[in-house]
């Protein structure tokens, strides 16, 4: 039986070394990162079509990693593409209405609210800075995601010291199980 392919979206500005998203990559050589490129400047639509390439490539329908960012791109996607994915687990929905959301980052809003048509979960921080915790249960409530509350751990990077971040790959193969 083939494995389900797994593509890594990071958010703005990429994820470094030390990201859970690099070190899980590390772990499963098959995952794909998808070069969003505009890392510091990145415009929706543009993303949107080298997600929807990275996608069309794939031997399965994919499952989607999302980080910050990239959940905000995920859900932009999935309305215009019919291109079929297993699953998305996004990680730190930002708002952009915070004043943390970066001002480079053009086309992201307003984020789309209609269900996701694949299953998806988002993964929440009660502290993140990038955006408040109710604005992650309105979007997974929205995009009828399964919502999980992980407590005060930032905007779950680097800056949050969680590492590999056991839990939350507890909470991905919850997911994908």
């Amino acid at each position: 039986m083939m494995e389900t392919p797994v593509l890594v979206l990071p958010g703005f500005g990429n994820s470094a070394p030390g990201h859970w998203q690099t070190l899980w990559e590390a772990r499963h050589p098959a995952w794909r990162r998808v070069d969003l490129g505009q890392w510091n400047a990145p415009v929706c639509r543009n993303w949107m079509r080298t997600l929807d390439e990275a996608v069309q490539r794939c031997s399965a329908p994919p499952i989607l990693v999302a980080h910050s960012l990239a959940c905000l791109l995920v859900a932009h996607w999935a309305g215009p593409s019919r291109v079929p994915i297993a699953g998305a687990f996004l990680v730190a929905v930002p708002e952009p209405a915070s004043p943390s959301f970066p001002a480079t980052a053009q086309g992201f809003s307003p984020v789309p609210m209609r269900r996701l048509p694949f299953p998806s979960m988002v993964i929440a921080s009660r502290n993140d800075s990038f955006g408040s915790f109710e604005h992650a249960q309105r979007c997974a409530t929205a995009w009828d995601s399964r919502f999980v509350d992980v407590g005060d751990v930032g905007h779950i990077n680097i800056d949050s010291g969680i590492g590999e971040w056991p839990e939350g790959y507890a909470r991905f193969e919850e997911f994908i199980g």
